[in-house]
């Protein structure tokens, strides 16, 4: 079945995608913790610690002649100061201008990239690249979970981070890595074997994500822990990782925005219904019939700095429009801890959440968290949510809605009796490193 199916049989976008207490997604074959969530937590911000990010994300390896050109005619980013040995955020939107959701791009060569993460970014890549007869070939390792007869990646992904990564980097070869401006690599060599050293982490702490062969994953993983021994590094488990990107401020599950537009009905046919489109679950107490409730535009998630309106590309004159009237800002929301106790108990333990839960004022309803979480090193639960301007400013006191609206056959504003947790709104992103300094010698 493909994804147009699973709609027509479901009634709605909605109704086939509604899905209370989903469990949240977590990294899969790493272990859920190895020192613990909290030591794993303040590892990057007191330490180093390492992540092995090799088995959750999926790859696309796009190669050709017209690679670039497609790239550019699906995306809003810059490609003409794109350097090989870079990596960015891709933002492909549709054509009404609404996100369809990022990934991580790295431009191997002139005419080679390899994309990364969230495969519904990769589904609209290839589509458009097939459906528009360029001349450019596409493969795909998926993630460990859903590879094809099982196997290993194709890729080893380790990333090493905390106050202390780059003097265990700089143990492990030796030397200091030469100066890399943030989110490019060079390329490095360790007992002869030669991989790349990409300058980032993911909370904003120093780091590097070193990435290459598989045939090489046992021996680098196994160097950089003998180095980093001294060093106290802490691994890192799937609990803790997924909590990295509420404090360096990144929303990894932006509704994909291609259920509804009738210009997309043969991608819709295109798409498999088991996939990212079809099965990434909504839930929460935010509940819409209308899935366009749910779509996002690349400004209100704070991507605005990626896009280049100087060629064209689909949605441009959309996203342009868009902007005239934004609707949603970025930020983090603190929860008050005595309501959290109240409303999760005396010791909630670790809390991990993808729900759209409703973020409320006096004047009702305000916006939505998207990813929530425990984070101990601030001894809060925190939020990063989207929320209409006029409440986005530091210090605004709202209520987080805490509940999961049944769905179809429930009114949409029925009175449930869900509890309200008070918050705190705070910049996104949370912490200060990645607000102020992470991007600084980005360009």
């Amino acid at each position: 079945m493909n994804l147009q199916d699973g709609i027509d049989k479901a009634g709605s976008p909605v109704r086939m995608l509604w899905k209370p207490d989903a469990a949240p997604w977590t990294p899969e074959v790493v272990e859920p913790e190895y020192a613990g969530w909290r030591a794993e937590q303040r590892a990057w911000h007191e330490g180093v610690a390492l992540s092995d990010l090799s088995h959750h994300m999926y790859d696309m390896f796009i190669e050709g002649p017209d690679a670039t050109k497609l790239l550019a005619a699906v995306s809003a980013n810059n490609y003409e100061k794109f350097a090989v040995g870079q990596a960015k955020q891709i933002v492909p939107v549709t054509g009404r201008g609404f996100i369809v959701t990022d990934g991580i791009l790295a431009r191997e060569g002139e005419q080679r990239y390899t994309l990364s993460g969230v495969p519904a970014s990769q589904h609209w890549v290839q589509y458009h690249g097939e459906k528009g007869g360029y001349d450019v070939s596409f493969s795909t390792d998926a993630s460990s979970a859903y590879r094809a007869g099982g196997g290993d990646p194709k890729l080893f992904r380790y990333q090493v981070q905390g106050p202390l990564a780059l003097q265990l980097v700089e143990s492990v070869f030796g030397e200091p890595l030469p100066p890399t401006r943030f989110f490019h690599w060079t390329p490095v060599t360790l007992a002869g074997r030669t991989f790349k050293a990409l300058r980032h982490g993911m909370a904003g702490q120093a780091g590097y994500e070193f990435i290459g062969d598989w045939a090489d994953a046992a021996h680098v993983k196994d160097a950089l822990l003998a180095a980093g021994e001294p060093f106290g590094v802490v691994r890192v488990g799937a609990l803790a990782y997924t909590t990295a990107s509420v404090e360096s401020g990144w929303i990894p599950s932006p509704t994909p925005a291609i259920y509804s537009d009738p210009d997309l009905a043969d991608y819709r046919r295109w798409l498999p219904l088991f996939g990212i489109e079809g099965q990434r679950p909504l839930h929460g107490s935010f509940y819409s019939e209308n899935i366009e409730d749910y779509y996002v535009t690349p400004d209100e998630l704070g991507y605005g700095r990626l896009v280049h309106l100087d060629h064209d590309f689909i949605g441009r004159d959309a996203l342009i429009k868009s902007r005239e009237n934004v609707r949603w800002s970025k930020v983090t929301l603190v929860l008050d801890n005595d309501d959290v106790r109240r409303v999760l108990g005396d010791d909630p333990g670790f809390l991990l959440s993808y729900s759209r839960h409703r973020i409320e004022t006096d004047s009702g309803l305000v916006g939505t968290t998207y990813h929530t979480t425990s984070l101990d090193p601030y001894d809060a639960v925190i939020a990063l949510s989207l929320v209409a301007p006029e409440h986005a400013a530091p210090g605004t006191q709202v209520s987080v809605v805490w509940g999961q609206h049944p769905g179809p056959g429930t009114p949409a504003d029925a009175d449930l009796g869900f509890p309200g947790i008070r918050a705190t709104v705070q910049p996104a992103p949370y912490n200060v490193h990645a607000r102020t300094q992470y991007r600084k010698n980005e360009k």
